[in-house]
């Protein structure tokens, strides 16, 4: 139960909700312990009639003195009038406490099950405002399926606590409380013989909800693998069909589906066959009351009469659901701590990419150095970056060049600050890396990831996302800067063109160009362009390079890519090999000196001439 000790916060800023709810839970079941009451003295009182023939008996309050005030009260005025209206009245104020007994109860969801969609509400956005301060090695170790799992299986499971379980068990200690109050009062044998099957339903509680607590908890973690196992799918739809494994793929899922449907309804039959149990045992209590009650009238034994076992029918038909209840809302609790471990493990989380204090903000030149730079990926093992060593000046354009795996993009990485290297150092204008605000870093910086994202939104708000406050003149810029307005233009929404989901509607090199316009937008004094022309031709990539040249006076552009760009003047082209430093000069330089650069450029070119 430690785990929703976390939801006490949310229990702190709800109170008056909550106390209101507690309040009327209380008030709804006082009402409703007046109705025995009333019914023992009716019954009494027709038995008594019937037995003396008489259609006008009275009785004294002292019969009824265990009863409630307000019983007693009524019973006191009903002495006065026939016995016809007393039965009349007996059920209009039955009626009437009903009535009020109803709204209040109302009153009790309204407060109770409204706080819990509250909660929920603020659950959800803690969670995932948690999921955005995580650094990238985080993603790289869960899937996107488990985070979503905890997000919306995880998080109802815990409002079901928070509401319905809460209020049940609030409802629960509220009867129980005044029914033993009212039937120990009255006969305390009726009562210990009425109550004799509890501890066979405590004992029965604790040992099922321990069970129920460990299926509930595999339930939730075969529950991520499911929904991990269906978004990879999706996503992958087009790999999945040009293999034609969709069989496999059906074969896969139903695997894990049969998983988790057999775990799924061994929780059901533990949960069918302990909520009959908890009906049977409440269904002895009435018989063995009704029979013990019985056998003391008969006996004639002092204070037993016909009205006190309707009275008890009652009291014990009151406690019947709130005691079958019991394994509900343990059932819903134990779930919810089975819920709340897994949303606590993320919430625990701290992200390892952290601001140091103080915290230097200022706004970014454009000068950049690394020195003896070292980073190894954590989740791998794999150094991509060794004693890596270079400097960028403000304004500078340069090209980096190398092979697939190289550790050309895990440079901008390092630049975003997306991870943090191990040894060595990277500066901005002289200043640490891990000194300056890692927001204003990224806010000073534009970035064209090489795997482009796009969100299922209009390719204005895709441009726009770069800029919040964008003008519909600068989007349109942005896009002729990255030769995607003419194309954008020939669509029948134009800019309002609803682009699918990663942008599948759109082909590889009018996402790419998309983002760039999103990167361009931001006019960052650092620009960093991750093989973000791969999918793009020759013609059209000379023609962004010229778009941009203006574009980049004044601003520092790192242009990483597997190509020898000769449409655009670099000031420095570096080649990396296995994450050092192979060499590093102009165009000229470089083939001069007949190193990698030499080869990767008289490679391209007799492809080139082929083409």
């Amino acid at each position: 139960m430690k785990e929703l000790s976390a939801l006490n916060k949310y229990f702190w800023k709800y109170r008056w909700r909550f106390i209101l709810g507690i309040f009327f839970v209380i008030l709804t079941n006082y009402l409703r312990i007046l109705s025995p009451q009333l019914t023992g003295y009716v019954v009494n009182t027709v038995v008594s009639s019937i037995d003396a023939k008489n259609l006008h008996p009275t009785f004294s309050t002292s019969h009824y003195q265990d009863y409630d005030t307000i019983v007693q009260l009524i019973i006191q005025k009903f002495n006065q009038i026939p016995f016809n209206s007393k039965i009349f009245y007996t059920g209009l104020i039955l009626f009437t406490i009903a009535i009020i007994s109803g709204f209040f109860m109302f009153l009790m969801r309204q407060t109770i099950i409204v706080m819990s969609r509250h909660i929920e509400y603020d659950q959800k956005n803690e969670v995932y405002a948690h999921y955005q301060q995580l650094d990238m090695a985080f993603y790289k170790t869960h899937s996107t399926g488990d985070l979503m799992n905890r997000i919306s299986e995880d998080v109802s499971r815990v409002r079901m606590y928070t509401g319905p379980a809460i209020m049940y068990f609030a409802n629960l200690a509220a009867v129980i409380g005044f029914s033993l109050y009212f039937m120990l009062q009255s006969d305390v044998k009726l009562t210990l013989v009425a109550l004799c099957p509890l501890p066979i339903l405590a004992i029965t509680i604790f040992f099922v909800n321990n069970i129920i607590n460990k299926k509930s908890e595999r339930i939730q973690s075969q529950l991520s693998d499911l929904t991990t196992n269906a978004q990879e799918s999706y996503a992958g739809i087009r790999v999945i069909k040009s293999f034609v494994q969709e069989k496999a793929m059906i074969g896969f899922f139903k695997i894990n589906s049969e998983k988790y449907r057999s775990n799924a309804l061994s929780l059901a039959k533990t949960e069918a066959i302990y909520f009959p149990s908890m009906a049977l045992l409440i269904g002895f209590s009435t018989l063995i009351t009704i029979m013990v009650g019985s056998l003391d009238v008969v006996h004639k034994v002092p204070g037993a009469n016909i009205g006190k076992i309707a009275e008890f029918v009652m009291y014990i038909q009151m406690l019947t659901f709130p005691v079958s209840a019991i394994g509900w809302t343990a059932s819903i609790t134990q779930r919810a701590v089975a819920s709340q471990k897994r949303i606590n493990e993320f919430l625990l989380t701290e992200p390892s990419i952290k601001n140091a204090s103080p915290k230097i903000k200022k706004l970014l030149e454009g000068n950049i150095q690394f020195n003896q730079t070292n980073f190894t990926y954590s989740h791998t093992g794999i150094q991509a970056i060794k004693d890596l060593s270079f400097t960028i000046s403000a304004g500078e354009k340069v090209a980096i060049l190398g092979k697939i795996g190289s550790g050309k993009s895990t440079i901008a990485q390092l630049l975003l600050r997306m991870h943090d290297i191990q040894n060595g150092s990277i500066t901005f204008d002289n200043t640490p890396i891990n000194k300056i605000d890692k927001e204003l870093i990224r806010k000073e910086i534009s970035y064209v990831p090489q795997d482009v994202f796009l969100f299922s939104d209009t390719i204005e708000n895709n441009i726009r996302f770069g800029k919040d406050n964008a003008t519909a003149d600068e989007i349109i810029i942005a896009a002729k800067n990255a030769c995607i307005y003419e194309e954008i233009m020939n669509f029948p929404e134009g800019f309002n063109t609803m682009i699918g989901e990663r942008g599948v509607t759109l082909s590889g090199g009018q996402k790419q160009r998309i983002s760039i316009a999103r990167a361009i937008i931001k006019d960052a004094k650092i620009l960093i362009f991750d093989d973000c022309l791969s999918a793009i031709d020759s013609k059209t990539e000379q023609q962004i390079l010229e778009n941009l040249t203006q574009y980049l006076v004044n601003k520092t552009a790192i242009v990483i890519t597997h190509r020898i760009s000769t449409h655009f003047k670099f000031d420095k082209i570096m080649v990396l090999d296995e994450g050092k430093l192979a060499e590093i000069g102009t165009h000229e330089v470089l083939l001069k000196q007949k190193g990698p650069y030499f080869d990767m450029y008289e490679r391209q070119s007799k492809e080139d001439k082929n083409t």
